[in-house]
């Protein structure tokens, strides 16, 4: 991506988009953790009123963290409305770098690449959109929703992630490639990338004449009718939380049998007596699911927390199967009841900690 050439006062703004479980939030962690002297900002856009990738990423931000929740960004704000959580992350006493949007699964990306365009912050401009491809789920995807491929050609690099899961990955690289002929294309695992493909690098040609008012605006008409083509249209998603915990065997019973609609699950679990210890980030993404254990932070009130994701869900009859999860006796312990969620507990990553890339979704 490209560094501001106005100036160095100016903020470059990195657009990262991709669909659902994609693998955003972990490429960001992984960032945040291997940036060196770069200082990151990030506004987060989670598609559900719990916030949990804003929740993973605030750990590592800190104050640099501006959360928006419970819908899409594309559509919940104008130009002028975004310069406003700008201005939180680009003041100078800041000493922020880069700022990244981690935008929702369900994004237009080329609506919020148009509104930084016409953002009249002096203090920021637009640092290319980076757009993040699974690439196990790749062929699914593209079936149900094809404008994927219209989004993979506005990009300026494109990482294609989750390699190890694919069982034909060089062909996913290939057709990737062919999709975005004007984008760099970088494999990558784990979301693991050198974050000098979005700092550092200087494009050969200027990116946005590529992505011209007039592009931008070829697949959006005017007023309400703007956001009925959006992927998010056709999605609803549902926020779970319990001060009880959870039974692991009735947990494991509805991930078992979830329906097909139900496309991404994300969040943290309290399975109570059963490992008091930990609580476990759960990452579903289609039939993929892990859980990773980790420990509780501090004496706080201890909660699950779940946001599901999903087309055509009745989303009131899950809610009522998780109510049907918590614990009948959260003071008793069945010495087998953590097998079903054990079994999904990967061996620890000896590159990096399941902390660091414990979403593979945003």
């Amino acid at each position: 991506m490209s560094q501001p050439s106005p100036g160095p006062q100016q903020i470059p703004v990195v657009v990262l988009a991709g669909f659902l479980g994609s693998g955003k939030t972990t490429l960001l962690n992984h960032l945040l953790h291997r940036s060196g002297g770069t200082r990151i900002g990030a506004i987060v856009n989670d598609f559900g009123a719990i916030e949990i990738d804003a929740m993973a990423v605030a750990g590592a931000l800190g104050d640099s963290t501006v959360s928006l929740g419970n819908g899409c960004l594309c559509c919940a704000v104008d130009a002028s409305e975004l310069d406003v959580y700008l201005e939180r992350l680009a003041r100078p006493d800041t000493g922020i770098d880069v700022i990244v949007i981690e935008a929702s699964g369900l994004a237009e990306p080329q609506e919020l690449v148009r509104m930084l365009l016409a953002s009249e912050h002096p203090g920021i401009v637009y640092g290319g959109l980076v757009e993040v491809v699974d690439a196990a789920e790749f062929d699914g995807t593209r079936a149900k929703h094809p404008e994927i491929d219209r989004h993979l050609g506005l990009a300026d690099l494109v990482v294609v992630n989750k390699l190890d899961r694919a069982a034909d990955g060089e062909r996913v690289l290939g057709l990737v490639r062919d999709l975005a002929a004007r984008a760099a294309v970088v494999p990558a695992t784990y979301g693991r990338i050198d974050p000098e493909f979005l700092f550092d690098c200087r494009p050969g040609e200027e990116r946005i004449g590529q992505l011209s008012f007039d592009d931008l605006h070829e697949h959006t008409g005017d007023g309400a009718e703007d956001h009925h083509g959006h992927l998010h249209t056709a999605y609803d998603s549902l926020s779970f939380v319990s001060d009880a915990p959870l039974d692991p065997r009735r947990l494991m019973a509805f991930l078992d049998s979830r329906p097909e609609g139900l496309y991404r699950i994300k969040g943290y679990v309290d399975f109570g007596p059963h490992d008091a210890a930990n609580r476990y980030t759960v990452h579903a993404v289609g039939p993929f699911l892990r859980f990773y254990p980790e420990p509780w932070a501090g004496a706080g009130t201890r909660l699950t927390q779940l946001v599901l994701i999903g087309s055509g869900i009745d989303a009131s009859a899950l809610g009522k199967e998780l109510e049907g999860c918590k614990s009948d006796a959260p003071h008793t312990v069945d010495e087998h009841g953590m097998w079903g969620v054990l079994r999904y507990v990967r061996d620890p990553d000896p590159e990096g900690s399941p902390e660091e890339g414990a979403f593979e979704e945003a």
